[in-house]
């Protein structure tokens, strides 16, 4: 092994280790509402929306929010699938099960992120955070049935946990029926959520954190 293939790998687990721990940072500034920490984990030039930009917008878009709709969270980081595009550029998977106070009612969530990183000047920050929802309900309220995301004084809606991956109408138009083709090879090396996507197109944001 060259000096070089050893740094290079050195890196690696480096970077692995840093982008893990960006979503646990992410959900104890979050519950802590620390809005400067929690911002810090983006981009000097992170786009908030509304042809907004920058960490400043980002902050008062956290104030505003979290002070409207939760009297308090918990986020609780799952599973974490991480894929490199270059050394300085990463995707990742991140499954999140989450609590909310509002007000009389306490809300459970499951989702997960999609999420693209980027390292500037040797950090690591999140580039973009896309959340898919299966659902939210009282815990005291089942989820089941159609438009899971039910949240106080909000009509029910689709959350869009399913559709970043295909896999998930393909197995159901099946109707039970087993698969009649071929397996299909391994994913290759750092293309796990490339692949499993099979080019589907980036659902559109609904943000409730």
């Amino acid at each position: 092994m060259t000096d070089a293939s050893l740094l290079a790998r050195i890196d690696r687990l480096e970077s692995l280790d840093a982008i893990r721990q960006l979503p646990a940072k992410y959900s104890l500034a979050l519950d802590m509402r620390d809005g400067d920490a929690w911002v810090n984990l983006f981009p000097e030039d992170v786009r908030v929306g509304g042809g907004k930009s920058g960490r400043k917008a980002l902050r008062d878009w956290f104030d505003e929010t979290h002070s409207m709709q939760f009297d308090g969270t918990s986020h609780h980081i799952g599973g974490h699938i991480i894929d490199f595009d270059d050394p300085d550029h990463a995707q990742g998977v991140v499954y999140s099960k989450n609590e909310h106070e509002c007000g009389a009612e306490w809300v459970l969530m499951q989702m997960m992120y999609f999420d693209q990183y980027e390292r500037i000047d040797g950090r690591w920050y999140f580039r973009r955070r896309l959340p898919l929802y299966w659902y939210a309900s009282d815990i005291n309220k089942s989820p089941v049935g159609d438009r899971k995301m039910r949240w106080p004084g909000v009509p029910p809606y689709h959350g869009s946990f399913h559709d970043l991956f295909p896999s998930w109408k393909t197995y159901w138009a099946r109707n039970g029926q087993p698969h009649d083709g071929p397996v299909e090879p391994a994913a290759p090396l750092e293309k796990f959520i490339e692949t499993m996507r099979r080019g589907a197109p980036l659902p559109k944001p609904r943000v409730r954190s």
